[in-house]
């Protein structure tokens, strides 16, 4: 393969690619930074100035918020043990074991990641309800699973196909049993997807925000991104605390996605050359 001709112009336009990405969120961070009193400014600024704290003291000082990073956290790290235990089983045996209807339920798990949430959250609200999981976190976290499960098969199912069966095949014969088999040898070999697909499913759990206000009624399980709406009131919206608790709630994407970069990558990318 050739190298490109330009290669600075490539660059250029990436640059300005990411920039237009990153902007919003610059733009949150800067909000965040501004005085309550100039944030809607007739002519707006660039940069913050000058710059105050303001925004996150009202922001720390509302009383939910501690309790609702709490439950996100909670609901997160519960959607990614409950997708891991679910998906890498399931994952398996379609990669491995022949079934009848096998390739249709990859298409059927394929076909489960186009409705969007809003579809699912009135089924799931009735459900939940009918079985007392409703305002719980195994509620949301079982809620957020049915967004997470789906993908976490079909990103896991070709990295198993690229798995070599010679291997498997001799811990058989060694007197591994199946179990043993997928956790002493195939697991270890496919941590980095493992990772990055609990990361992955770490932040739709962390960001979810429809199924946390529609199967729970009150501040006692709800996620973080529900409370961003009691920043918005009837008779206006506090932008600098609003923008100062979303800027908070991104930190932890940030630290997930530069944690696990080389794990995300390397993970979703490894067994693309088999489906």
């Amino acid at each position: 393969m050739k190298p490109p001709r330009h290669p600075w112009l490539l660059t250029a336009v990436a640059t300005v690619i990411t920039a237009a990405f990153l902007l919003p969120v610059y733009w949150m961070a800067k909000t965040s930074l501004t005085r309550p009193d100039r944030i809607l400014a007739p002519t707006p600024q660039w940069l913050p100035a000058p710059l105050t704290a303001e925004n996150y003291r009202t922001a720390l000082d509302y009383a939910g918020l501690t309790r609702a990073l709490l439950n996100s956290l909670v609901i997160s790290s519960g959607v990614v043990a409950l997708t891991l235990v679910l998906g890498v089983p399931l994952a398996y045996a379609l990669a491995r074991v022949r079934l009848r209807g096998s390739g249709a339920m990859v298409l059927a798990l394929l076909v489960a990641q186009l409705p969007p949430a809003i579809v699912l959250a009135a089924p799931l609200f009735i459900l939940e309800r009918r079985a007392g999981l409703d305002d719980s976190y195994l509620g949301l976290i079982a809620a957020d699973t049915t967004l997470t499960l789906p993908f976490a098969v079909i990103v896991l199912r070709p990295v198993l196909r690229s798995f070599p069966p010679e291997l498997e095949e001799a811990a058989l014969v060694d007197g591994c049993g199946l179990p043993g088999v997928l956790l002493r040898v195939v697991l270890p070999v496919m941590a980095p997807s493992l990772v990055a697909t609990a990361g992955l499913c770490f932040l739709i759990g962390w960001g979810e925000f429809l199924f946390g206000l529609t199967l729970a009624e009150g501040p006692d399980v709800q996620p973080v991104t529900v409370l961003l709406n009691a920043f918005v009131g009837q008779h206006g919206t506090a932008w600098g605390a609003l923008m100062a608790t979303a800027t908070l709630i991104s930190v932890p994407v940030v630290c997930v996605f530069a944690l696990f970069q080389r794990f995300i990558v390397g993970g979703l990318t490894a067994g693309s050359g088999r489906g």
